[in-house]
């Protein structure tokens, strides 16, 4: 049994233009230890899907339907006592801006410890000893130092790292990383990586892992989930997405990567503006800024297509000629 499987996931924001619905039913499973990239472009659905997971919606934002399970406990619809228990026990998360992610009035020990204490029975001294052996697990010099500091006096990368140490100081089965290296430079960013790589190997946990970067896919990720317009387009191990992508999407986003052998030609970014999730079309969302667009992609949209054993497209272009 997976120990994450999510079903038919709808997740919408009552607004009051309308219903947007940004997550339009989605499923997936996680195996434990295994790394599961969501990417896809800003408006995708994919940090909605892991605050979906972790119950942690906006007010105007609401789970329509679906089910979410974890170990088998189904998550929608729980109390907020069962939450609580799940939240930073079980499933731990790591936004996208350290910065605004920690309180710039208190310190980095005080904030560790208060995390510790609320989802563990340690006492404070117990607290405080865990809190400054998570920082050198994340390979934070000076710990002890770095404690009675405040935010604002950490770098970026130093404050990604705190942040990763309180996401992991309860040992989660899950955890759930949001764009964690987007305010990074890319020397910090391959730290950051390589660490996490390293973290997980250790406790054996589960990541998901949430980027628009490619480049983080192919390092870290062992199945990959690519979204548009809250749906999965296409879904797969990381070497079929990278190797023999199935969907005009993922294809797009393939050939607007810099490369080696692209120095000196210009890019090819994929034309147009994401769709309006307020008046969602009745074909392929993707349609009207594919190249490849049928008729048929206008009027219906593709049901998820299995390439192989590993891999599945929601694309017309992979059913034979004489869909038109």
């Amino acid at each position: 049994m997976a120990l994450l499987e999510v079903r038919d996931l709808h997740t919408s924001f009552f607004t009051d233009a309308g219903e947007v619905k940004a997550v339009n039913g989605i499923s997936f499973d996680l195996e434990r230890g295994k790394v599961l990239g969501i990417v896809g472009e800003s408006g995708s659905g994919k940090s909605v899907t892991a605050y979906s997971v972790m119950q942690i919606l906006a007010g105007t934002g609401k789970i329509v339907s679906g089910s979410i399970k974890l170990d088998g406990q189904e998550l929608v619809g729980a109390g907020e006592k069962v939450l609580k228990d799940v939240r930073g026990n079980k499933v731990s998360i790591i936004f996208q801006d350290p910065m605004t992610s920690l309180n710039p009035t208190y310190t980095i020990g005080k904030q560790l410890v208060e995390a510790i204490r609320l989802h563990t029975n340690r006492n404070k001294k117990e607290a405080w000893e865990r809190a400054i052996e998570m920082l050198r697990l994340v390979n934070v010099n000076e710990p002890e130092k770095r404690m009675k500091q405040y935010p604002f006096e950490h770098s970026g990368g130093m404050r990604q790292r705190v942040m990763i140490a309180m996401a992991l100081a309860c040992e989660p089965d899950i955890l759930i990383a949001d764009e964690p290296t987007t305010a990074l430079d890319v020397t910090i960013q391959a730290g950051i990586l390589e660490l996490m790589k390293d973290i997980q190997k250790k406790i054996g946990m589960a990541i998901i892992m949430i980027t628009h970067d490619l480049g983080v896919v192919a390092q870290l990720c062992d199945e990959v989930i690519v979204m548009y317009a809250g749906g999965i387009c296409e879904q797969g191990t990381a070497d079929e997405i990278f190797y023999n992508p199935c969907h005009e999407y993922t294809k797009g986003l393939m050939r607007s990567i810099p490369t080696v052998k692209s120095a000196g030609t210009k890019l090819q970014p994929i034309a147009g503006t994401p769709i309006d999730l307020l008046n969602m079309p009745k074909g392929c969302p993707f349609a009207p800024r594919c190249d490849a667009a049928m008729k048929i992609c206008i009027r219906e949209k593709a049901e998820r297509m299995q390439i192989n054993e590993d891999h599945a497209a929601a694309c017309w272009m992979n059913v034979r000629k004489g869909v038109e």
